[in-house]
């Protein structure tokens, strides 16, 4: 049960955050730009800690108070992800878009740091990833839920470390339109099949 939760939360904390969003684009431009990267990825990382936490220790006391909570999240939380799922699959197919920092200022560090907590905290989307859709999945696992918690985060931490640090190698790559609709067309079958599984457990 305890691995089982762990690779859990990895997969399912790493599945719902490779969407690309605002955040996501902010700290891999910071990351080919060179700038506060180190900074930028604790920021963003800590951030989904504590949600992530928030979300496991208090949906799964929400929920014994409010037993219908939990199917009535999880058909939310498919829903969600079904139409976000179809989003991405529409942007693989109609995007032209590439990522480009040509010309862009290097922003000092307070005002980047302001820029990256608003990204996180006042995106709604990131409330429904890691308090309702990770606390609805971390139920699946009564008693190893600060396992699954853990799992979510290490994948926060991994991802945007990589994505602030590994930026520099792929500029020549997200410099092409293609990568990006090859990579949104991948998170939209990702978060379809998140939404499966939701609809379908036991």
């Amino acid at each position: 049960m305890q691995s089982s939760a762990l690779l859990t939360g990895f997969t399912t904390g790493l599945s719902l955050i490779l969407a690309i969003g605002a955040q996501n684009a902010f700290v891999l431009r910071q990351g080919l730009l060179g700038a506060h990267v180190l900074a930028v990825c604790l920021a963003c990382a800590v951030s989904d800690a504590l949600l992530i936490l928030i979300g496991v220790t208090s949906f799964r006391q929400i929920a014994a108070v409010l037993p219908w909570l939990d199917p009535v999240m999880r058909l939310g939380g498919a829903a969600f992800l079904l139409a976000y799922g179809a989003r991405s699959l529409y942007s693989a197919f109609r995007s032209s878009g590439s990522l480009s920092t040509e010309g862009e200022a290097v922003a000092g560090l307070w005002p980047t740091l302001a820029t990256c907590l608003a990204l996180t905290w006042l995106n709604p989307h990131v409330y429904l990833d890691t308090v309702v859709l990770l606390g609805t999945i971390s139920t699946r696992f009564p008693g190893a839920e600060l396992v699954f918690a853990a799992g979510a985060a290490i994948a926060s931490f991994s991802f945007f470390f990589l994505l602030g640090y590994g930026a520099g190698f792929l500029r020549p790559v997200f410099q092409k339109p293609g990568s990006w609709r090859v990579l949104e067309a991948l998170i939209g079958l990702v978060m379809w099949a998140i939404a499966l599984k939701l609809l379908f457990a036991d």
